[in-house]
This record gives structure tokens, C-alpha cells and sequence, in this order.
């Protein structure tokens, strides 16, 4: 049952930029944070550590636990800094070695994160959604087969589904507690199909959150995703994830407006990237609450939803009687 009694509790379901950039705003107020993280990565430095250590990768794990972080900027600058120059280390990540070091240490990935996140004095919890390396499989239009998350959006055909191996995933446990007891569960924004589909689809996770009697907010991309989402609106976003649920389970969907895009337009354009339409009458059909936002900001030529407008979205729309207000 959510929870009736002090700081109202959030659980923010996904990985990659958008979590971490939705964290920063959230972790500003007054609420109990905890962050289920997608753990299917498989390329760059994540997926080196997961080859090379046999344990699950932590790229998105590191972004979130840094977005929650309190510590002096400079010790931040560090467990983020990046190896260039070295043919052992190039590529890597400190954070993401330290995190490799830390599960030998402790013998358990989660508790890795845990300790992790304790000495980086963060707000709020850092859940893994499986402590287990997963790989993440997904049939194509054309029926063919593509297993490994970093291969699915190279082939630009549109995907039919996505799958996880080995089909026995086992959950973590307080991240299926953390939904059965969260006041509003945030899913999203970040990859459809390679970011958020990874964590949902996580035996456990997926029936929690269809069941949970929390407050249910889909923060859709701004963006659309080359391989992934070209072509898609807002709905379609909602009706992959329904179909890969096997039932209807958001209250609400936040979509940024089309306002605040006008400076990367041609340039994202080029890239087969376009803005995602807000198709508000389709939405109203999947979803109570349809809002319609300015979100967006424009940070060194990339479009990211600016994280204090959503924020203060999230908790308006938590605090609302009936949903509707924001």
C-alpha cells in the first residue's frame, strides 16, 4: 500500500540520461526518491566491465547514483571522469570501475550500489531492477531476431517487441517492495524500447507496477529515437508499453508541447530525429490525465527535458486531489 505517513514516495522507473536528468530535479524537494535502473546495457565501457567481470553493467546505475549525489563537485568531477588516452583504461569510466571493484568486494552488485551510495552521500535509493547480467533480445518487423541492447537500434527496422534473457529473471526485491509502497511511480522519459521496456519487463517489476494503487506518470520523450521510435507520436509510446504489460496501467502521460525546439530542429531533422507529437486526443483514450508542457531546454545542442519544469510537474501532479491540476 502506498504510503499515508511522512515524505511521499516517488519511485522513478528507466536509465540513461532522462532518469538522471528528471533525479536532479526531484531530489530538490521534500520526498522519499528511489530510482529502479535498467541493468540490459551491453555496449562502451558497460559493457566491457560486464564481459570482462561477469557481473551487470553499471553505466545507468553510475549516471543515477551521480544525479542523486551530494558531495563536493570535485569528488563528483572524479567518480565521472572518463579515460581517454590509455589503451587499457580508454573508454572507461572511474565511477563504473569503482563500481566493478566494489561488487568484488562485497560479492553482490546491489550491494555494491548500496555502499556506493552511501559514500557518495546520496538522496533517496539506487535499486538495480535485476542483480543479474540480463540481455536484452528484440524481434524485428520482419521477424527477424537481434539479441544485445546496443545492436537493436542500429538495424533502422521497426521492432515488433523486445524480450529478456534468460527468460528467469529473479527481481530485487526492494525494488518490487519500493512499488508496492510508492505514492506515485514515475516511468520514464529515456529509450523506449532499450531503456525502459528493460525494467518493466522484469518479472516482479512489470506486475507491481500494473497492480500498484499508486499514482502512475509516463514523461514522454521529446525527442523521437532513430531505430527505436522514428515515426512514433505520444500514443504510441503508451501503446508499446501496454502491449508489453499485457494491460493498461498509466494515470497520466506528461508530453512537452512542441515550444523551445526551434534552435536544433534542422539539426536533430538531419539526424532522422524529430519532435514527438503530442497527440492529445489518442492519449486521452490510454491515460486519465493528459499534460501538455513546455519541458523542453536545449543544454550544448541537445534536447533534454529541463529538469526543474518537470519536477515541479511530478509533484504538482502528485499533491492534486484528482490528478487533473497542474
Amino acid at each position: 500500500m502506498p504510503g499515508k505517513k511522512g515524505k511521499k514516495r516517488i519511485v522513478a522507473i528507466g536509465g540513461g540520461t532522462g532518469l538522471s536528468t528528471i533525479l536532479r530535479g526531484l531530489k530538490q524537494y521534500d520526498v522519499d526518491l528511489t530510482a529502479i535502473v535498467t541493468v540490459a546495457d551491453d555496449g562502451g565501457s558497460s559493457g566491457k566491465i560486464r564481459k570482462d567481470y561477469m557481473i551487470p553493467p553499471p553505466g545507468d546505475v553510475r549516471n543515477v547514483i551521480a544525479a542523486l549525489s551530494d558531495v563536493e563537485p570535485l569528488v563528483l568531477e572524479m567518480f565521472q571522469y572518463r579515460f581517454s588516452s590509455s589503451e587499457g583504461l580508454g573508454g572507461h569510466s572511474l565511477g563504473n570501475l569503482m563500481l566493478a571493484a566494489m561488487t568484488n568486494i562485497t560479492g553482490d552488485f546491489s550491494n555494491a550500489v548500496a555502499e556506493m551510495s552511501r559514500i557518495l552521500n546520496i538522496k533517496g535509493r539506487v535499486l538495480p531492477a535485476a542483480n543479474q547480467i540480463i540481455t536484452l533480445g528484440a524481434e524485428l518487423e520482419d521477424g527477424s531476431i537481434i539479441n544485445g541492447e546496443s545492436k537493436i537500434p542500429v538495424y533502422g527496422r521497426r521492432i515488433r517487441r523486445v524480450f529478456l534473457l534468460p527468460d528467469e529473471v529473479e527481481p530485487l526485491e526492494d525494488a518490487v517492495r519500493a512499488i508496492r509502497k510508492a505514492d506515485m511511480i514515475v516511468v520514464g522519459p529515456g529509450s523506449l524500447y532499450t531503456s525502459i521496456l528493460p525494467n518493466l519487463l522484469v518479472p516482479g517489476i512489470g506486475e507491481a507496477v500494473l497492480k500498484s494503487e499508486a499514482r502512475r506518470l509516463y514523461i514522454c520523450n521529446i525527442m523521437t529515437q532513430p531505430g527505436e521510435t522514428s515515426s512514433f507520436s505520444a500514443s504510441d509510446h503508451v501503446r508499446v508499453m501496454y502491449d508489453h504489460l499485457g494491460g493498461r496501467f498509466l494515470d497520466g502521460v506528461l508530453v512537452n508541447d512542441g515550444t523551445g525546439l526551434d534552435a536544433v530542429a534542422e539539426e536533430y531533422r538531419q539526424n532522422q530525429s524529430v519532435p514527438v507529437p503530442g497527440d492529445v486526443d489518442c492519449l486521452e483514450e490510454l491515460a486519465d490525465d493528459v499534460i501538455l508542457a513546455d519541458i523542453a531546454t536545449v543544454v550544448a545542442g541537445h534536447v533534454r527535458h529541463d529538469a526543474g519544469k518537470v519536477a515541479k510537474l511530478i509533484c504538482s501532479y502528485l499533491d492534486s486531489p484528482d490528478g487533473a491540476a497542474v
